[in-house]
């Protein structure tokens, strides 16, 4: 029976492997989510190399919006930095280009030579990573397809632009394009003259919670959907989705780990940190919800666990993962955050030969592999912990990990025990409330970011993880990664 007073909304997320459109039902104490439609993500590689298939995806957010049901509004966010290219009709110019695509390679070379690292680092706040927007844009600028170009649209404004006939930059993901200054909130036109990226290919900026359109009447002829359906724009970074969804308690000194395909860790400050020995580091200053700002580094993630996968024919996670439980711990470590796992395709023989590189021993089997990529992930996410108090001299007591991770609770605990803190895990569709709770603070719920987590924490389910085990394993197995570098420049 539904609550008095309860609107409801659709979440559109997509991640870099699958896509899902969520319904919330929200009410000042209800906070309901069930998924109306989930699809896979399926990349191509072309001739001229990889690419999204942004027409199916945009099938899919079509047919989960007919699954939905009325709804009060929508909301979209997805991964970050890629985009797609309009022409002065507005009209798609080609697939837009994967960031593992290839095509940066050697272009953050030629960036340096006009701007150097540490001035690009004061200057944006952004972590160094090659598919970042910038550099994207840099390789890109003498393409037919560049070149034809009136406007760029990052992936959930295109999905946005398509749905409503509106466009617009919504901020949070604009952060990661590497163009935004993160103290003003407004584009770097200094540091996007020198490199000559024109700024005009953008469109006007967007705030969460800013009004983004309605659905188009064709739009709702092909869904179902009884008008007017606003779109409203929400944390459209995935990442800045989740980390609002944090159900974390008023005051309480948390760090978050986002995990999916990527382990994104770090804390929630209200002023960025761009010290030298913030970019050695390898820490990223992205705008979040309500001005905050997301401390965090990048760590490869479940993309590790995923690609094996892929590599072995096997679908099934749950074995695996007893398996791994079952494999001796710590025994083989490598770098998580490490470059060379962040193409695609023979996943296990790369470990294998980091894991030589170091002097350790070679996982055996499938299950061995697992745990190496498991253990070395909670070593990545203890030294980003560690690094990024240093670096914020912000204290943390408890770590939240929200996101698809969340349900793999062998993570969780090597987690809580690697760090030394206890570790909070759930939601596990972290993103997708964090775009419910946007679009319901636009659409009349009372309250600023810190009642609405207190809401998901009333609401949603949730696992404690104590830390256990041997301090000194995991300081031993410290010492044997030290030489790991971040991925920086």
């Amino acid at each position: 029976m539904s609550v008095p007073g309860t609107k409801t909304f659709a979440a559109v997320d997509l991640g870099a492997s699958s896509g899902r459109v969520m319904v919330g039902r929200v009410a000042p104490d209800t906070l309901d989510l069930t998924e109306a439609h989930r699809f896979p993500n399926r990349p191509v590689r072309l001739p001229e190399g990889l690419r999204w298939d942004i027409l199916g995806l945009y099938g899919g957010v079509l047919d989960g919006l007919r699954a939905a049901g009325p709804v009060d509004s929508v909301g979209i966010d997805s991964w970050a930095v890629d985009y797609g290219l309009l022409d002065a009709h507005g009209a798609l110019l080609g697939n837009p280009v994967h960031y593992r695509d290839a095509r940066t390679e050697g272009v953050p070379e030629r960036v340096w030579a006009m701007v150097p690292p540490d001035a690009l680092y004061r200057a944006t706040g952004i972590q160094y990573a090659p598919f970042n927007t910038l550099y994207q844009l840099v390789a890109a600028r003498d393409t037919p397809q560049r070149l034809a170009a009136e406007r760029l649209l990052l992936i959930p404004d295109l999905i946005a632009y398509w749905l409503t006939g509106e466009q617009g930059t919504e901020l949070t993901n604009a952060s990661t394009t590497q163009l935004i200054d993160p103290r003003t909130g407004g584009w770097n036109r200094d540091l996007a003259g020198r490199l000559g990226i024109d700024l005009a290919l953008f469109a006007p900026l967007r705030r969460p919670g800013d009004p983004a359109g309605a659905l188009l009447p064709a739009v709702q002829e092909q869904t179902g959907l009884p008008g007017p359906v606003p779109v409203t724009a929400v944390g459209s970074h995935d990442t800045a989705s989740a980390v609002a969804a944090v159900p974390a308690r008023r005051g309480e000194r948390f760090a978050y780990l986002c995990t999916g395909t990527w382990s994104l860790v770090g804390l929630e400050l209200d002023a960025p940190v761009t010290t030298e020995a913030s970019r050695a580091a390898n820490f990223t200053n992205e705008l979040g919800v309500d001005g905050t700002i997301r401390f965090l580094r990048n760590i490869m993630g479940l993309w590790l666990l995923q690609e094996c996968l892929r590599a072995w024919g096997r679908e099934d996670l749950a074995p695996l993962l007893a398996e791994a439980a079952r494999a001796p711990a710590l025994r083989s470590v490598v770098d998580a955050a490490a470059p060379e796992f962040l193409a695609p395709g023979a996943m296990p023989e790369r470990i294998a030969a980091a894991c030589r590189a170091t002097g350790g021993p070679v996982p055996r089997t499938p299950g061995e592999t697992a745990r190496c990529i498991l253990d070395s992930l909670a070593l990545a996410h203890r030294r980003a912990i560690r690094e990024a108090q240093r670096l914020a001299d912000r204290s943390v007591e408890v770590v939240h990990i929200v996101g698809g991770g969340a349900r793999n609770a062998l993570l969780c605990q090597l987690t809580a025990d690697a760090c030394g803190l206890p570790v909070v895990a759930g939601p596990a569709e972290a993103a997708a409330l964090g775009n419910v709770l946007v679009q319901a603070r636009a659409h009349g719920l009372p309250g600023d970011l810190a009642s609405t987590r207190e809401l998901i924490a009333r609401t949603q389910p949730m696992t404690r993880y104590e830390p256990s085990g041997d301090p000194a394993a995991w300081e031993a197995a410290e010492r044997r990664t030290e030489g790991a570098r971040p991925l920086c420049a």
